[in-house]
C-alpha cells in the first residue's frame, strides 16, 4: 500500500490492519460506511474479537479517528482494547440502521464532533 496516490480503493481498505498506538492489533476493517449525500466516509466497520473469524462483532468507529501508517501498512488509532468494552457495535449480521441519531451515539462514544 506504499502509494504515492492520495486515494485509495474500498477494497483495499477492507481487510487492513488496524493497530492501537502501542502498536497491539486491533483487527481489521470489515466495511466502509459512507455518507449517501456528501460521498464522505463517515466510519469505519472495525472487526474485532471472536476467534478465528467466527462470533467477531464490527465497531463503527468514526473515520476520521483512523490514520494510515506506512510503516504498519495499517490504520493507527489512538483506543485502547477497554474501550471497545462498552463501544458501540453489532453482530455482522446484524447491521445497525446509520441514521443520524446513531451517528451521534458513535461519535460521542469516541470524544469526537458529530458531522
Amino acid at each position: 500500500m506504499n502509494s504515492p496516490y492520495p486515494t485509495i480503493s474500498s477494497s483495499k481498505v477492507e481487510g487492513t490492519n488496524v493497530y492501537n498506538l502501542q502498536g497491539d492489533k486491533l483487527g481489521s476493517i470489515d466495511d466502509l460506511v459512507i455518507d449517501k449525500r456528501s460521498g464522505q466516509v463517515r466510519y469505519a466497520a472495525l472487526e474485532f474479537g471472536g476467534f478465528l473469524g467466527v462470533g467477531t462483532d464490527r465497531y463503527p468507529l468514526p473515520w476520521n479517528m483512523l490514520k494510515y501508517d506506512t510503516t504498519k501498512d495499517g490504520y493507527v488509532v489512538n483506543l485502547d482494547k477497554t474501550q471497545l468494552d462498552n463501544a458501540p457495535r453489532y453482530a455482522e449480521d446484524e447491521a445497525p440502521n446509520y441514521t443520524d441519531e446513531y451517528g451521534r451515539k458513535v461519535y460521542d462514544y469516541y470524544g469526537f464532533p458529530w458531522m
